[in-house]
């Protein structure tokens, strides 16, 4: 598993649900993506952070040069335009241990 980890400064106001809808409706079948998740600062709602997952670094590429997402880039690019304050900062981390606790169990572990 591939993830990267977005930082952002929003201005204040910024509907994050709005985010999320752009997104999933440029989102194409195959391309990698296992989640995605959207958070702010409790302290600081002007300060996001998402985490995405993919299945691995190549596809995660690939999906970035997927002809059939352009339109929904566009879509992306005019939303961001107006919800930054500043630039996003990308982090990419190598997912070592992907751990989830299923009730009643100790949960699963899985290493990549």
């Amino acid at each position: 598993m591939w993830a990267q980890l977005i930082k952002a400064k929003v201005k204040p106001g910024t509907d994050l649900s709005a985010l999320t809808e752009v997104l999933k409706a440029a989102e194409q079948p195959g391309s990698g993506l296992l989640r995605e998740m959207f958070m702010h600062d409790q302290n600081d709602p002007t300060s996001v952070y998402v985490i995405v997952m993919f299945e691995n670094e190549e596809k995660a590429r690939e999906r970035e040069r997927d002809p059939r997402r352009a339109e929904g880039q566009q879509a992306i690019g005019a939303f961001l335009a107006e919800a930054l304050a500043a630039p996003p900062e990308f982090i990419d981390l190598t997912v070592t241990t992907d751990w989830i606790p299923e009730p009643g169990t100790t949960g699963r572990n899985w290493s990549g």
